[in-house]
């Protein structure tokens, strides 16, 4: 099976400064989703599918079928759309493997019961580390690249690597890793494996912030422009200096103003807790737990 290079189309949510990608086999129309986004407004409590949405239209104008909704990790700063396009395309939900022991941790903290099975089996597919899967023609690899959280996945197809919050544009620098189940050692690690990638690859973000003194928001690089130019791990810094840094600027951070309910729905593969007696579901804001 020829592996060749996927057309990658970013979709821009700007309420999270999310980036969601469809990312296509150009020898057929076959394609995956990568990071989906729900829109959800916190005051009020509603969701709707508008980002969603725009991705449908996409692959309606298109033609394409899509075979995978993937996730980099579980997000803490926006709600996924993967059971909605789930249900519109019939696709699989796929998720680093290691969303086990997200959802240990995360489930104790929400206090989510015995109804939430902590063994990852909302999902439809579990990546280890080193798997292989294909899109149409693509082969799509997975590295495993904890840090940020313990189950973040890296996805190699063809010359494109999806990094999620691993890695922030080169002005930006790096995710931070002050979650439950983060370390900067590991990130450290983890970016290390990334950027031995061939230098050419290109690098897609999962958000940016634009950074001082830019005034556009970007989400391609590369890994040689990472390894120059990445301000917080680039031009050869050391695993010391960078655990140093990271820790002392994650002290200083706020909670991302949508983990509490992103991070209980995300850990579900989407999906809202079940409904209570009442017929609505509702989501819990835990006291004092972050």
């Amino acid at each position: 099976m020829k592996n060749q290079i996927p057309e990658v189309s970013g979709f821009f949510d700007e309420a999270t400064n999310t980036i969601s990608y469809v990312v296509r086999d150009p020898s057929s129309s076959k394609c995956a989703l990568v990071d989906s986004v729900l829109n959800f407004d916190v005051a009020s409590g509603t969701t709707s599918y508008e980002s969603a949405d725009v991705l449908l239209n996409f692959m309606k104008e298109n033609k394409l079928d899509v075979e995978w909704i993937l996730e980099t990790h579980v997000h803490a700063d926006h709600l996924s759309a993967a059971p909605y396009l789930k249900e519109k395309t019939g696709a699989k939900i796929g998720i680093g493997s290691r969303i086990k022991e997200v959802q240990q941790v995360f489930g104790k903290i929400f206090n989510a019961g015995t109804d939430f099975e902590m063994d990852g089996s909302q999902f439809d597919e579990l990546f280890d580390d080193g798997a292989s899967f294909t899109i149409g023609n693509l082969i799509a690899k997975t590295i495993h690249t904890p840090g940020h959280t313990p189950a973040c996945m890296t996805y190699i197809v063809g010359d494109a690597a999806f990094v999620g919050d691993t890695l922030f544009m080169p002005d930006f620098g790096t995710a931070r890793t002050d979650f439950s189940g983060g370390n900067a050692t590991d990130l450290y690690h983890s970016i290390s494996s990334i950027l031995t990638l061939d230098p050419e690859t290109r690098l897609f973000m999962c958000h940016d912030y634009k950074a001082p003194g830019r005034d556009e928001f970007c989400w391609e690089t590369t890994v040689a422009e990472q390894r120059e130019n990445n301000i917080h791990v680039g031009k050869g810094k050391t695993c010391e200096e960078f655990v140093k840094f990271r820790t002392e600027r994650d002290e200083k951070l706020a909670m991302p103003k949508l983990i509490l309910p992103s991070v209980q729905v995300n850990m579900r593969a989407g999906q809202m807790p079940k409904k209570e007696g009442d017929g609505h579901h509702y989501l819990k804001i835990p006291i004092n737990r972050f």
